[in-house]
């Protein structure tokens, strides 16, 4: 009995340091400001996959001339995805798909564009979208931009 007690103890204790984690490495994510919410998919095929495959949840931070982009529900203090002003080029905007309404956040606006020859899909709020395409036009003067 003691040491089914004692087990359930350090089950509980691991899931809620844990939980502390995920929440002291999000404080520390946003605590320099300019973040937002905002799903990837990397590596979308060029005629389009109108599924909900691939959608990875996560935070996005501005930093200089690059946005970095950190899943969600990982421990590492790293950005998966770093994104230079200069090498993105910004290819449709659009609302989503029905299936891919269950995968995002709801309201979200995806923004397809190209990134060193990679495809991928960007999908945040209209608010985010709109400082978001205000930061790639505020590129310093002699940087090519490209929006759509």
């Amino acid at each position: 009995m003691f040491l089914a007690l004692l087990v359930s103890g350090l089950v509980v204790l691991l899931v809620v340091v844990a939980l502390l984690v995920f929440g002291l490495r999000r404080r520390l994510i946003q605590r320099s400001g300019g973040t937002f919410d905002c799903s990837l998919r990397w590596n979308v095929p060029e005629k389009g996959d109108p599924s909900s495959k691939g959608w990875v949840y996560g935070v996005a931070r501005y930093n200089g001339d690059r946005i970095e982009w950190f899943r969600v529900f990982s421990y590492a203090p790293r950005p998966r995805r770093t994104l230079e002003r200069s090498a993105i080029e910004v290819l449709a905007r659009r609302i989503p798909d029905s299936e891919e309404e269950l995968a995002l956040l709801s309201d979200s606006v995806v923004l397809g564009a190209l990134h060193r020859g990679t495809r991928l899909e960007l999908a945040m709020s209209e608010d985010a979208l709109t400082g978001f395409l205000a930061w790639l036009e505020a590129a310093p003067p002699g940087q090519r931009v490209n929006v759509a």
